[in-house]
């Protein structure tokens, strides 16, 4: 995401002649978005993705187990 933002801020700055961006070669200005792909690319093929997709519902599942027990009086489970 951070690749994205980076090459947006650089198309602008490029479009509107702005210091030191507008004597760069395009190439340099794309680039960003060419490794945004390449990190997207890589994060589905290693599975990246799906295992911080599964750590958040983990995480949401326990915070909600956890506020169920305090509503019943209940002591959090320790780890």
């Amino acid at each position: 995401m951070y690749f994205l933002g980076l090459g947006i801020i650089l198309l602008l700055m490029k479009y509107l002649d702005i210091d030191p961006v507008m004597g760069w070669s395009w190439w340099i200005v794309l680039a960003p978005f060419a490794l945004a792909v390449a990190w997207w690319t890589w994060a589905d093929a290693s599975g990246y993705t799906r295992r911080k997709a599964m750590e958040r519902e983990d995480q949401r599942r326990l915070d909600r187990i956890n506020k169920q027990r305090d509503a019943m009086g209940l002591k959090k489970k320790r780890r």
